[in-house]
């Protein structure tokens, strides 16, 4: 019998027509081991299936601890979710969609190691409120309906993608804005998200990592590592082709500066540079020695390196920097 790729029992959002909005997982589980995964073949139907409390809590009594957050879905009447995915395929419903992301959040899975080609096809655009997700076209009643009762609807926002804390809050970590990190996103333990710092859907911090700017779609920022305040990072979704842009360990991207080339360890992006594959550089060695000049694209994923802009002439220099980036440790002490 082949490994089972991923599975999860939820809840699923609906609006007036049935239409599924978002699926909650409180325990999802990725390649489990297969005693477990006879289990969930036992028990499951392949892909979505609507399942009954009889079942789920079969399931929880024959598989132990690691289902047990699942009991209290139980004590509601709404009808679960189950998906069960044996391969990891392109994907076809909105249950499928959150489970995938669902698994980024939980750590089960790491950026852009997932198949999630047609999520942006079927994940619905949604009115995230007060009352919880709306169908966009149910807004105008909801709103009138939570007026007249005496009190406001607010609506946080209208996407495809939630914020990740309404469904996955990782342990050791600190978000300053929730609403500025997607679910999708991974958070290593000992990352903080500071108020202007951003982290999109399939892209995250292994952590520990300070994060200020932007973290794209798509990229990944190594451990210890820094990006300051308005920096960004070129994801795939924002001009940058199908490079993937990864950031090292101990690298630091100054304020208001950012990188559509790959990084490796210990490179410097000094304050207000941007540096993309086309960049003209001017490469130095360590006594300041002129090299050559090559395009930013060619220094991909090399280590040791610093960028900064001359002050005199404005041209781009990179010079090797043998100093890692030392974060301060009380700031990620997230006990």
């Amino acid at each position: 019998m082949t490994d089972l790729y991923a599975f999860g029992i939820g809840l699923a959002g609906t609006d007036a027509a049935g239409n599924v909005l978002d699926c909650f997982f409180p325990a999802p589980l990725k390649t489990p081991a297969p005693e477990l995964a006879d289990l969930i073949r036992e028990c499951f139907g392949v892909g979505v299936t609507t399942t009954n409390a009889e079942t789920v809590t079969r399931f929880i009594d024959r598989c132990g601890s690691a289902q047990a957050p699942l009991a209290a879905l139980l004590e509601g009447d709404r009808p679960l979710t189950s998906v069960r995915l044996d391969s990891d395929g392109p994907i076809a419903s909105v249950p499928e969609a959150y489970l995938k992301l669902h698994l980024l959040s939980h750590r089960l899975a790491l950026p852009n190691t997932q198949n999630l080609d047609g999520i942006f096809a079927h994940l619905p655009n949604v009115a995230w409120t007060s009352d919880g997700p709306l169908a966009v076209n149910d807004l105008p009643t909801a709103r009138i309906r939570a007026r007249v009762s005496g009190r406001p609807l607010e609506v946080f926002a209208v996407d495809k993608f939630p914020k990740m804390t309404n469904y996955v809050v990782p342990p050791g970590v600190r978000i300053a804005d929730a609403s500025r990190v997607r679910l999708g996103a991974y958070l290593g333990e000992g990352t903080t998200v500071m108020p202007e710092g951003q982290i999109n859907f399939n892209a995250g911090a292994i952590g520990p990592s300070m994060v200020e700017g932007r973290i794209s779609q798509g990229v990944v920022v190594g451990a210890h590592s820094d990006l300051g305040g308005g920096c960004s990072t070129m994801g795939t979704l924002s001009g940058g082709g199908e490079i993937v842009i990864s950031i090292g360990e101990h690298c630091l991207i100054g304020a208001n500066g950012g990188t559509g080339i790959p990084l490796g360890d210990r490179c410097t992006i000094a304050a207000g540079v941007y540096i993309t594959a086309g960049t003209p550089v001017l490469v130095l060695d360590e006594n300041g020695n002129e090299i050559g000049r090559v395009r930013a694209r060619e220094l991909a994923g090399a280590s040791d390196l610093l960028f900064i802009q001359n002050g005199t002439n404005g041209r781009i220099e990179c010079r090797t920097n043998r100093k890692a980036i030392a974060l301060n440790e009380q700031l990620h002490a997230h006990n």
